[in-house]
């Protein structure tokens, strides 16, 4: 049995790599169409075996099947007489009909169909599934609202518009499991962090029973064609039993992971990041002062074509721009190898790279009439068609950029667990007048902090410092992680760290107290 399962599966593998070297990386990407490596496909079914009762029968599928990666790994993994019956959808004939070809004397139903068009039979008590991966901005609106209706009436999950298509086939195939049935799916991590994976984690603790999630470590990047952090999640289809727990692992394979914790569900339903498990530590109910406390966080300026809107002196100068309509803007993180930048006497940065951006509300008319070399470049900047882009085109008029003043620290927005640093993101004090794009999370002071800094000047350098002791681990603990092991910080993850040092420099400090003096942006009444 296992040697023929072998020889199947060396066909299947040289079918796939025969049509994936027939499409284009961007065709591939648009699709999600992203293949489970062999022994991966094996483990996942071999732990999932575990899982049902030893003389089951098994009732097989597989919704996003492709050339039949699991369904080879079930061959390999449960005695033909067990197999009861196995079943695949796959909406690519491209993959499909040669697959077809393959299994065609096997006991593996094949359809070529949408499976999110198709109708459930709930009679599968073994669910495992690669879901494409496709991005909400390559699901058609009308898709979406379908897409949102049959999930929200199948799974009872209100999913967001940003969600991607493995969200909607998780919440679909709810209707096609059996009573006690088991699932496994291939996901990418990020559901567990951002906002529109909060309903696919409530269905986890609320509708089935969560039994184990495995992530897999992002400088392990499963999928070689596709720079994804991927998860193994495990589930049955029972209502989950009082006090449960959850085992999280880490690393390695799912059945030998380097680290592995249960979890009580009652502590998953407090935490907002469950990529925290299993290597930190369960947050506890004391509240603490976080970042937010003390700074308003927000992204830098998305120009919308940085070459068009961001210059140097000398092309400014040589295209005759009038300065006084540009702006200084830092360079990027890599240009800027110290973590303290000066300023001289017009509040311009001093370093290597002196850059400035185009900031006017002016209008079009205006423009043109005081200064047509500007008019001229914008006119220039249509026929290349940079109004159109997404941004400028939402804009109006299409050039006029975000407020954003200077802020005294700035933090990198993408950063490296394993940087040479060892510091995965940096916090630079910023003694100038520029602004920053969005590479950066600009940090404005709240009144409270404000309040303290109008009394001691120096204040603020000595809150930078404080917030250079953050530990790697606290940051990467807020933050999200992709494959490759790149770790990326939102506005709202870092104004959740623990800021307990900075409110040591300030006496009597209070949380929750409101000041009416202005914030950086002139705006007043803020939550300290």
């Amino acid at each position: 049995m296992t040697h023929s399962a072998d020889i199947m599966e060396q066909q299947r593998l040289a079918l796939q790599a025969d049509l994936d070297s027939r499409k284009t990386q961007a065709e591939r990407n648009r699709l999600g169409q992203f293949a489970t490596p062999t022994a991966l496909a094996r483990d996942i079914l071999e732990y999932a075996a575990t899982l049902l009762s030893p003389r089951e029968q098994v009732h097989f599928l597989d919704p996003a099947i492709g050339t039949g990666a699991f369904y080879s790994a079930l061959l390999n993994t449960f005695p033909r007489q067990r197999i009861a019956e196995a079943a695949g959808f796959e909406i690519d004939p491209f993959y499909g009909q040669p697959a077809g070809l393959i299994w065609q004397h096997s006991n593996l139903t094949l359809k070529i169909s949408d499976f999110t068009h198709e109708e459930p039979s709930t009679r599968f008590n073994l669910v495992i599934c690669n879901p494409p991966y496709v991005r909400h901005h390559h699901i058609q609106s009308g898709d979406k609202e379908r897409l949102f209706l049959r999930s929200f009436k199948t799974s009872g999950m209100k999913l967001s518009g940003l969600a991607g298509l493995y969200c909607h086939f998780l919440g679909l195939a709810h209707a096609w499991m059996a009573e006690g049935g088991v699932a496994g799916w291939l996901i990418p991590s990020e559901f567990m962090d951002v906002n529109y994976g909060q309903v696919v984690k409530q269905y986890l603790l609320q509708r089935v029973t969560l039994l184990h999630i495995h992530r897999f470590d992002p400088n392990d990047v499963q999928f070689a064609d596709a720079l994804v952090s991927s998860s193994v999640v495990l589930f049955r289809n029972t209502p989950p039993p009082a006090d449960h727990c959850v085992t999280f692992s880490f690393g390695g394979a799912l059945s030998a992971p380097k680290i592995s914790r249960q979890i009580p569900a009652k502590a998953l339903a407090r935490e907002t990041k469950w990529t925290r498990f299993p290597v930190s530590e369960i947050r506890g109910r004391k509240v603490v002062p976080t970042i937010a406390d003390f700074f308003r966080i927000t992204r830098g300026i998305a120009t919308g074509d940085n070459g068009f809107f961001i210059l140097d002196e000398e092309n400014i100068t040589k295209r005759g721009l009038p300065r006084e309509l540009f702006r200084p803007i830092l360079p990027s993180p890599r240009y800027l190898p110290e973590d303290e930048v000066s300023s001289d006497k017009d509040g311009n940065p001093q370093v290597g790279r002196r850059l400035f951006f185009l900031d006017t509300h002016l209008g079009e008319d205006d423009i043109r009439s005081r200064f047509p070399t500007l008019w001229a470049y914008l006119e220039d900047g249509k026929t290349r068609r940079v109004h159109e882009g997404y941004i400028c085109s939402h804009r109006s008029p299409w050039y006029v950029q975000e407020n954003r003043p200077p802020a005294p620290i700035v933090c990198t927005y993408l950063g490296r667990g394993d940087a040479r640093s060892g510091r995965p993101f940096r916090f630079i004090l910023n003694n100038s007048q520029a602004t920053v794009a969005n590479v950066y999370l600009a940090m404005y002071p709240t009144p409270l902090l404000m309040r303290y800094m109008a009394r001691d000047p120096g204040l603020i350098r000595r809150v930078w410092q404080e917030l250079n002791t953050i530990t790697p681990e606290q940051l990467l603990d807020e933050g999200r992680v992709y494959g490759g092991g790149l770790h990326k910080l939102e506005p709202k993850e870092l104004a959740n760290v623990d800021a307990s040092l900075i409110a040591e420099l300030l006496p009597g400090f209070e949380r929750g107290v409101k000041l009416t003096q202005p914030d950086m942006f002139g705006e007043g009444e803020l939550a300290a």
